[in-house]
């Protein structure tokens, strides 16, 4: 192959590497890394709200506010994990750091199980386990998108393809997370199924380290030296970002005892780094540049409603099915935690088809533009609540028919995959090379704005008691309602935001 082809399929740089379909082999290493860490994710995701109720006896509305403390910080520290990575550490170290995070707290879970109830010991630990896997995806979960992001040229028409590829790693260890981990947890012990999620992390790593070369030098850290320097006392200005990481777990911990507060926290984090964003925007970027922010924060802007919809999944959908779903299936009472492996499933079937699809439109100049996506997305998000809700009112008194589970999964997959690598894909385009590790970071802090109002709806429908299922409805149906509205508003809109974006400027 000429060098000038084979510095397109390997992101621009000359020299570059082998290539797997198409692609450069980093997306692959990057595929299997990041499986393992959802594995572990997810895995733990699905026994959690379980774990609160079941295990430590939380009542509903205290166990949703945890769930949704957990699932927001998971996704407001990718701000400062990019910020690091981009002033110091590089992506390629700043993953592998998290990682180590991640497992280390995993593991902390299962040592740390108790005897059950709200003893304190345990409960402490059970928080310090938390925070430590919090801190680790600060680093690790911007970072790894960034990654793949900088195996492309901006303009590579692979970009969106390749990113729906990198989705379905996500989404293979998000199916068998749940399973093993679900089945282990709930039906042998919660410390084999925590335990469990330790292990895929630790695969993870592995495939991360010995895989690295495949990333040809990408990711690394833009002052080498000045990171190797020493700061204080002879430790270098690396360790000391980590050492600060360390710390930074004893202060998570303390904000998880006291969930009620993370709100404002929220809401006060989000607007400084927005602000700071407008500040770089508006003062410091010539018009080209200027405008492609614009157009990322409004995307951002959409994210913490698809998620705090989308994200019902591991809490209240998770409780209702439980609950109030036919859960036999071949004679075999499923156990609820495992039909959080649904969404993933129809992600890996659907994943090819949608990259294909993109690709296929894109050829044809047919392609919908990133924003028209969001809209799609949040429309099919919608209607998966409404297709919930009529079936469980066909039900009557009886329990909702399972089949009604997998269709909410169906369209809630389809709204996800018009959402998400979309967006991880756009955000590595519209932001500039000094702003990119912050700009993702910003798009998993919307992530952890819209996880915080997924616990407000969650404990909408219930609360200390449990919510019947009527009133679970309703809230499923007005949600359903306002989600397409919205994305019909969106896709109205989304003309003048493909302006902003300058697709064919370089």
């Amino acid at each position: 192959m000429a060098a000038s082809a084979q510095d397109r399929m390997d992101g621009g740089t000359p020299g570059g590497g082998k290539t797997w379909l198409g692609h450069p082999r980093g997306l692959f290493l990057l595929f299997f890394a990041e499986m393992w860490e959802r594995f572990s994710y997810y895995g733990m995701r699905a026994i959690l709200i379980f774990y609160l109720t079941k295990h430590f006896l939380f009542g509903e509305d205290r166990a949703y506010l945890l769930y949704g403390a957990y699932t927001s910080l998971v996704y407001i520290t990718p701000v400062i994990g990019g910020y690091l990575a981009d002033r110091f550490l590089g992506a390629r170290k700043a993953v592998l750091a998290g990682g180590c995070f991640i497992a280390l707290g995993h593991f902390l879970i299962a040592m740390t199980e108790g005897p059950g109830g709200q003893d304190a010991f345990y409960l402490n630990g059970f928080y310090l386990a938390l925070a430590s896997i919090i801190v680790g995806t600060g680093f690790l979960k911007a970072n790894i998108s960034v990654l793949v992001g900088e195996l492309y040229p901006r303009d590579d028409a692979r970009r969106d393809p390749a990113f729906s590829i990198f989705y379905m790693g996500i989404n293979m260890g998000g199916m068998l997370g749940p399973i093993i981990c679900g089945v282990l947890g709930e039906t042998i012990g919660w410390s084999w199924g925590f335990g469990a999620a330790g292990v895929g992390m630790l695969l993870g790593l592995v495939t991360f380290v010995w895989l690295t070369p495949w990333l040809l030098g990408r990711g690394e850290p833009p002052a080498p030296q000045i990171l190797r320097s020493p700061v204080v006392a002879g430790v270098s200005q690396e360790w000391m970002i980590y050492a600060g990481a360390a710390v930074g777990v004893l202060g998570i911990w303390g904000l998880i005892r006291y969930a009620e507060a993370l709100g404002f926290a929220l809401l006060g984090f989000a607007i400084l780094t927005i602000a700071y964003i407008l500040w770089r925007a508006v003062f410091t970027l010539p018009r080209i540049d200027r405008d492609r922010i614009f157009a990322a924060l409004f995307l951002i802007g959409l994210n913490p409603l698809f998620w705090g919809l989308f994200e019902q999944t591991g809490s209240s959908l998770n409780i209702f099915t439980d609950r109030n779903v036919d859960r036999a299936m071949l004679g075999i009472t499923v156990p609820a935690s495992v039909f959080q492996s649904v969404n993933s499933v129809f992600i890996i079937l659907f994943a090819p088809l949608f990259a294909l699809l993109w690709t296929f439109l894109d050829r044809r100049r047919l392609e919908p533009s990133s924003p028209a996506k969001f809209g799609i997305g949040l429309i099919l998000c919608g209607a998966g609540f409404l297709v919930l809700v009529g079936g469980a009112a066909a039900a009557g008194e009886n329990l909702t028919p399972v089949i009604f589970v997998f269709l909410i999964y169906l369209l809630h997959t389809a709204a996800e995959l018009c959402f998400s690598p979309v967006g991880l894909s756009a955000m590595t385009r519209l932001s500039v090379g000094s702003m990119v590790g912050l700009i993702m970071g910003t798009w998993f802090l919307a992530m952890a704005a819209g996880n915080f109002i997924a616990s407000l709806i969650a404990r909408a429908t219930g609360g200390e008691g449990g919510g019947d299922v009527a009133q679970v409805l309703d809230i499923y149906a007005r949600i359903g309602w306002f989600a397409v509205v919205v994305g019909v508003g969106v896709l109205l809109v989304a003309p003048y935001v493909k302006r902003l974006m300058h697709a064919d400027a370089s």
